[in-house]
């Protein structure tokens, strides 16, 4: 886990966003794919597909469970990350790097502020 995580927000249902200019690159926390465990499969909206922030959008699943994945913003979905089709282990590996999950050319970000790397942390400690 390689990357800096001060450009990144959360969501409290474990995604997170970094926005670069008009896109945004979406993925799983570390904290969630470590609850997941093995990551196995995931199921991701088509490019082109319009997503509300909050939206149910996928689903990931692991050796254990299966998981809903959500949309931290509004947006059209511009590509997914065809590594994973093959790679899924990609998400355990590097979750803020080469595990992302899609890239949204977002038209907003949600009504409910998304949480900082801090918040974040704490809210998933349970602090």
């Amino acid at each position: 886990m390689g990357s800096d995580l001060s450009d990144l927000q959360f969501t409290a249902t474990h995604e997170w966003v970094r926005v670069s200019g008009d896109t945004a690159t979406v993925g799983i926390t570390d904290h969630a794919q470590s609850q997941l465990g093995d990551v196995i499969f995931v199921d991701l909206p088509k490019a082109g597909r319009v997503v509300a922030a909050g939206e149910r959008i996928g689903t990931i699943e692991s050796v254990k469970a299966a998981s809903d994945l959500y949309a931290p913003v509004s947006g059209t979905v511009l590509e997914t990350n065809g590594a994973l089709t093959d790679a899924p282990e990609l998400i355990n590996a590097q979750p803020y790097d080469d595990g992302w999950l899609l890239r949204v050319q977002p038209f907003s970000l949600p009504d409910t502020p998304l949480l900082t790397h801090d918040e974040y942390e704490e809210r998933a400690q349970g602090k």
